[in-house]
């Protein structure tokens, strides 16, 4: 049995949707990272970065439990556990691993960017506004380019590259993003939106989560309760 202790965000439904394409018992932990239940010491203790999603393996690779925390190296890890949608050959895997570090070090951060500063920065600033976009939609022409060669981003196998960068896609029209631009990211989008596993990992947690519209959330999330050494 695997301990997801999660909340219903692009980040957690990547490691939802993993643990559902697997077919691997999980057991799954809310964190109210509105209410900061990010900063508990029990949670720190698997995630020192304050962040969801986090794991643990009960039966971890030397039968010991094993903690996990980074959705993409979670992704690896369940991946290798289960030998599969990381490639067969070192070649098929290290294509992987490089469109997955493009979701984490770029589709990742800069759409929660422009998510942020298009919909929840209480003073709505014209340069962020613009420059998250435009990056956002330099990303999405990134992705739209690699999917008119591929059918997936690593290639022709459907990989974690694909579960990792899905979940972001998904709050497009926030991003200020029209399909309509991007044909072959459109067709990919729709074609992972139909599988089964990825409908039922997107429903993990999703009735937990809410609008953030109140002060107090905003507060954990974006004010100083974020910031301060835990």
């Amino acid at each position: 049995m695997i301990d997801v202790y999660s909340a219903a965000t692009p980040n957690g439904h990547k490691v939802h949707i993993m643990l559902e394409e697997c077919g691997l018992p999980y057991r799954v932990h809310y964190i109210n990272i509105r209410e900061g239940d990010q900063f508990k010491p029990e949670f720190l203790a698997i995630s020192p970065n304050n962040k969801i999603p986090a794991i643990v393996d009960a039966d971890g690779p030397d039968g010991k439990p094993i903690s996990m925390f980074e959705s993409g190296a979670i992704l690896v890890y369940l991946a290798s556990k289960v030998g599969k949608f990381l490639g067969k050959t070192d070649r098929d895997k290290f294509n992987t691993l490089q469109w997955l570090m493009f979701q984490m070090g770029g589709v990742g951060p800069m759409l929660g960017q422009t998510h942020h500063f298009r919909v929840y920065a209480p003073e709505k600033i014209e340069y962020a506004i613009n420059r998250y976009t435009n990056e956002a939609k330099r990303l999405y022409g990134v992705i739209d380019n690699q999917l008119s060669k591929s059918a997936y981003l690593a290639g022709d196998e459907y990989t974690i590259a694909d579960i990792a960068t899905f979940p972001w896609l998904r709050s497009w029209k926030n991003q200020g993003i029209d399909w309509e631009e991007y044909p072959n990211a459109k067709r990919w989008f729709d074609e992972i939106s139909e599988r089964e596993a990825v409908k039922r990992g997107v429903e993990v947690l999703a009735s937990d989560s809410k609008p953030i519209t109140d002060d107090k959330s905003r507060e954990v999330l974006f004010g100083a309760t974020q910031y301060k050494r835990h």
